[in-house]
């Protein structure tokens, strides 16, 4: 499926999941996980956390995300994208 193909609803199903892991893996509120949170800023979290963070959303999504390509994620929506490209 391409990205013309898929509908709002879908993302949005999709958001919900991936904020499911960033919560549980990131111990933080619900709210703060939006597109736009820096993920050092916003969420107080390392790169040790990013990296526990993209293994649990390869279990959720059932993707490979290697991990030269977390270099220049800052936000939570460019980790989403990152993530949704790759189904």
């Amino acid at each position: 499926m391409d990205d013309t193909s898929r509908r709002p609803h879908v993302d949005q199903e999709l958001f919900a999941r991936f904020k499911k892991c960033a919560v549980e893996v990131l111990s933080v509120d619900e709210s703060a996980v939006v597109p736009e949170a820096k993920f050092g800023d916003d969420l107080d979290a390392d790169s040790l956390d990013l990296v526990e963070l993209v293994m649990a959303l390869e279990e959720e999504f059932g993707v490979e995300v290697p991990e030269e390509d977390l270099d220049g994620v800052e936000t939570v929506g460019q980790a989403f994208d990152l993530v949704v490209g790759k189904l």
